[in-house]
């Protein structure tokens, strides 16, 4: 059964979940970061977010945000002091270079983050503040969105945080993967799909979208390490963004779609990333 859990007036985006179990997404036209406590009362948890996109929580409770652009600032990842609400930019470039559009972050197991830079067709690591390495550019990759590490860290990964074995794990038919998450026995849960043509102005790119977008149903595809389509949990809302586990049992999947944030229970308790 899909439930909403939120709702606000424009697109909402990378949910994650703290400690304590409250839920985070971003609102992405008024540029604000919601909270969802735990009792559901929702708030605004920071107004001008910097065109904040991905979140993800940290080891240590702190809110990881991927902010795109505002007011002429440059985009960058910034950490959140969650008690305090003090704002730590970790990075805003590479080799001298400014990011152009950071997406979607995740960490892995050491807690080293890694972040999806789209229109610059990049994938970086961060293991400090300032430190950052480039994993993956073109022409290896081209429109990186969301990204996930695999349980174990070892699936595409080496020990140093270098990436290998690059290869098309699966293929939608219509619109692809936007956010995903994984889960305790490496199932990815990917945000997917298109039910109807986009309004003009509701997203941008989405007049560029081909027909053959609308091939793939909103919803979330939830796939094997194998890559094999284990399930499909339709969507009943456009235009699905991203994914989240959250819980006391990890078992609560929380799916950003349009101006909603849905949930719905799993069987298997997913990572916190």
């Amino acid at each position: 059964m899909v439930e909403r859990a939120a709702e606000v007036p424009t697109l909402t985006e990378g949910p994650t979940v703290d400690k304590d179990g409250n839920l985070y997404f971003t609102e992405m036209r008024f540029q604000r970061i919601f909270k969802v406590d735990t009792k559901g009362e929702l708030s605004v948890f920071r107004e001008h977010s910097h065109g904040a996109n991905g979140l993800v929580i940290d080891a240590q409770n702190r809110l990881i945000a991927c902010e795109g652009a505002a007011n002429g600032e440059p985009p960058r990842i910034t950490r959140t002091d969650l008690r305090t609400g003090t704002i730590e930019i970790l990075v805003d470039g590479f080799q001298g270079t400014s990011f152009k559009g950071p997406n979607d972050v995740t960490l892995d197991n050491k807690g080293r983050l890694y972040f999806t830079d789209l229109p610059a067709a990049a994938v970086y690591r961060i293991d400090g503040p300032g430190q950052i390495a480039r994993v993956l550019a073109a022409p290896d990759i081209v429109r990186p969105n969301g990204l996930q590490i695999a349980p174990d860290d070892k699936t595409d990964l080496q020990p140093d945080g270098t990436a290998s074995r690059g290869r098309t794990f699966f293929d939608f038919a219509g619109r692809g993967g936007d956010g995903m998450s994984v889960d305790v026995q490496g199932n990815l849960y990917v945000a997917a799909g298109l039910n109807y043509p986009p309004p003009p102005g509701a997203l941008a790119g989405a007049r560029a979208w081909p027909a053959a977008a609308l091939k793939t149903k909103t919803g979330v595809y939830v796939i094997s390490p194998a890559g094999k389509l284990l399930k499909f949990i339709p969507i009943p809302e456009d235009i699905i963004s991203n994914t989240a586990f959250g819980g006391p049992d990890m078992k609560t999947l929380y799916v950003t779609s349009g101006k909603t944030v849905f949930k719905v229970r799993t069987e298997i308790a997913g990572l916190p990333r």
